[in-house]
């Protein structure tokens, strides 16, 4: 064949390896926890979910690190989370307690699932949003409590509760009340600290040392009430940093 006959090859289609097998096994967390709650295994399946949440936060940073970025990456990322952070703790809250409400009255039966799926419902709707407004909102803040921090929360609940051998009828009221503030938060304007904004400087203050390691020993003490006080602080700065920002804008108006 004459070189001038010679075909250009054809660009090759096909996605990066790497992030997804850790986005895959986020998800594949996110469905063993399904199974474990099935079989009343509700500890274990808090903690599938926070594993899930562990490789949810690797598989991006590998991603940017590899330079492995991809349209795809985004679109499956987003479909895993909504396995990880929106159906799988929606499940494992209803068959943990929610499920449990009925014993309450048949009105409350109803409720409870019904909460579950506002969860999920939430949880799907705040993705959409967040990868609608990537590129046009601040990155050191989300609007709305995160899909993985409303999981962390309804996780760690959920797992200090077994783990001190609560019964889970007692706490279906609370379980529920704890399902709707997530559900709420999750697609509120509320704004929360992503911790994605790049440092001013590479060195960071000394005291962050000995509070990390704090925060590591006290995890290696009790890991399930450690997840829950992180979990209720970060849920509730949300709120307080909204009503500080009121308050700072208020300021110049009262002073005039």
């Amino acid at each position: 064949m004459e070189p001038s006959e010679v075909r250009p090859s054809k660009p090759r289609r096909g996605i990066y390896l790497l992030p997804n097998l850790f986005t895959t096994g986020g998800m594949f967390a996110g469905f063993y926890a399904v199974i474990a709650a099935i079989d009343g295994r509700f500890e274990q399946a808090a903690v599938a979910v926070f594993v899930a949440g562990v490789l949810d936060g690797l598989d991006g940073r590998i991603a940017r690190l590899t330079r492995t970025q991809s349209e795809f990456g985004v679109q499956y990322d987003s479909l895993a989370d909504l396995v990880s952070f929106g159906l799988a703790p929606s499940l494992v809250m209803y068959m943990w307690s929610l499920e449990l409400l009925k014993g309450y009255g048949p009105t409350l039966g109803k409720v409870g699932w019904a909460a579950a799926f506002l969860y999920a419902a939430c949880a799907a709707v705040r993705l959409a949003r967040f990868n609608t407004q990537v590129g046009t909102v601040d990155k050191r803040y989300f609007i709305g409590l995160s899909s993985p921090a409303a999981a962390g929360l309804m996780m760690s609940f959920v797992w200090t509760m077994g783990d001190r051998g609560v019964d889970a009828y007692r706490v279906a009221p609370l379980a529920l009340a704890v399902t709707l503030a997530a559900a709420v938060l999750m697609v509120s304007r509320v704004r929360y600290w992503s911790f994605k904004a790049a440092p001013a400087s590479e060195r960071m203050p000394f005291l962050w040392l000995p509070l990390l390691l704090g925060v590591v020993v006290l995890l290696a003490i009790d890991p399930p009430l450690v997840l829950l006080a992180v979990a209720v602080v970060y849920v509730l700065s949300g709120p307080a940093l909204s009503l500080w920002a009121l308050h700072q804008r208020r300021r110049p108006s009262a002073a005039q």
